[in-house]
């Protein structure tokens, strides 16, 4: 199995180590990255969980699950060296004692590699626990080195701006800025990144990339299945909060910033702040008129009676919860003026697919403009899951005699590239072992992430919506959404 000789050896410390995401993308990933030789010459990944296992046990059930989620195929030879490096500690969150006993494992794993070990703290728990880790890191100097210690931070970042603000004034008190990994699981995924590529990299792009050229932008994360088990986080949640604040707006600032100098980590979070600062804030009384809620209910899929929201296990009979959310933003630069930026994600929507599409402008004196052909519009498409291609979509002449258009597609395929892509978790967590902070949150776009969606959230909080639930599962959302575009002569693609 190679090595990468490049980084210094590594401590991984999983808080959380037994919970589902460990099990379904942190242990894959770092399984994976093991496999292709990414991983450090030296590296422990240290799994703590409040139950007492020893270590074959929980190797035993590290296994089975990779059998079930690891990308790539769990074998015998590659199964023997990974797991010599999982090791198991029993760890009560909020006991000083159990710091103590980690760090005494830390300071004999730096004895064994010859130097003190990078410590990768990864806190994959709930957000109420995420002040007592960090304060019990800080007093016990678990991550005292800004140079060699991580701190990686899963979402949500509070649960509005004020308890963003306050997160990330404890944080600050406890590590260096540039310690604290706030991670975004679809910053690291294949398609995305590939943004910055395209835009870039590209002279025929980049050129037309703005207001003249593009007249309305559409960011779409539909998911096919309801909230399933975790009916009581996503009723303290909401779509608005579990996606747009994050997933949706960070991809919108991946397609709205302006060039960046250099892709070094700070200038490209820069960039991502100032589109973050541009996108004009909506007043309350204006809430209705830019963003649209929603709610499933129930309804029959192919002859089978499907659950509403409200039906799912530990939701409120009465509940007001979004499991859809729309917005129409606006950004007040040079760049974007006047174009609609349109955001929509929602929970039991007709299929599972997440995308983004481009649309241009119509040529506004064509040859063609006074035939009868139809021109249909210039769309550039970006699919971020399931498929992962980007396809631009452009009027062609029909094969034949006759001078007749269609519309035709060029498509870059991602998978016929690399069958086999490496899952976002993998990226982000290479990254996170190298110490490349692109693609993890700062704190200031936390908060001005936050500031975007504040008044919407606050209206829709402090508002019953009675029309609620108001789109069938299995469907594409609420009528209303549809009216969102269609005021501007646009319909979602």
């Amino acid at each position: 199995m190679s090595e990468n000789k490049n980084l210094r050896p590594t401590s991984i410390i999983i808080f959380g180590a037994t919970g589902d995401l460990a099990k379904r993308k942190l242990f894959p990933a770092f399984y994976n990255l093991y496999i292709d030789g990414r991983m450090p010459k030296g590296f422990t990944i240290i799994a703590l969980g409040r139950a007492e296992h020893d270590d074959d046990y929980f190797r035993n059930y590290i296994k089975e699950n990779l059998n079930e989620f690891s990308r790539k195929k769990v074998t015998s030879e590659d199964w023997a060296g990974f797991q010599a490096h999982i090791k198991y500690i029993q760890h009560q969150l909020d006991e000083q004692d159990s710091y103590k006993n980690l760090n005494e494992k830390l300071e004999k794993l730096d004895t064994v590699y010859g130097t003190r070990g990078n410590r990768l703290f990864y806190l994959s728990i709930g957000p109420n626990f995420v002040t007592v880790i960090s304060n019990h890191l800080k007093n016990n100097n678990l991550a005292s080195d800004s140079k060699k210690d991580r701190i990686i931070i899963e979402k949500p970042f509070g649960h509005d701006k004020q308890s963003a603000i306050e997160l990330n004034a404890l944080l600050a008190e406890n590590f260096e800025e540039e310690q604290i990994y706030r991670i975004d699981h679809y910053l690291g995924k294949e398609t995305v990144q590939n943004i910055l590529a395209f835009r870039f990299g590209n002279s025929i792009f980049e050129p037309i990339w703005d207001c003249q050229h593009i007249e309305s932008v559409q960011i779409t994360v539909a998911e096919e299945v309801g909230v399933e088990t975790r009916g009581s986080f996503y009723e303290q949640t909401g779509a608005l909060r579990d996606m747009i604040q994050n997933h949706l707006l960070q991809i919108l600032c991946m397609i709205a910033m302006e060039p960046p100098s250099s892709l070094e980590a700070g200038e490209i979070r820069d960039r991502k702040v100032d589109v973050l600062k541009s996108i004009r804030r909506i007043s309350p009384e204006k809430v209705d008129h830019y963003a649209v809620r929603g709610q499933y209910g129930k309804a029959i899929i192919n002859g089978a009676q499907v659950k509403g929201y409200r039906q799912e296990e530990g939701i409120a009979p009465d509940s007001n919860t979004e499991t859809f959310a729309a917005v129409k933003f606006y950004l007040d630069n040079e760049r974007w003026q006047k174009v609609p930026f349109y955001v929509r994600t929602g929970k039991k929507m007709q299929e599972k697919h997440s995308y983004i599409t481009i649309q241009f402008k119509p040529l506004p004196n064509s040859t063609f403009s006074q035939s009868s052909q139809h021109l249909s519009a210039n769309r550039l498409i970006i699919n971020i899951q399931p498929m992962m291609d980007i396809r631009l979509q452009f009027m062609a002449k029909k094969p034949g005699l006759e001078l007749d258009l269609k519309p035709v597609e060029m498509i870059f395929d991602n998978f016929a590239c690399q069958e086999n892509t490496p899952e976002a978790y993998e990226t982000l967590l290479l990254d996170a072992l190298i110490g490349d902070l692109t693609l993890f949150m700062r704190s200031d776009q936390v908060e001005e992430a936050w500031d975007v969606v504040k008044t919407i959230q606050e209206t829709w909080e402090n508002r019953k919506d009675s029309s609620l639930p108001n789109y069938e599962a299995g469907s594409w959302g609420p009528k209303d959404s549809f009216a969102l575009p269609e005021r501007q002569g646009h319909h979602w693609v």
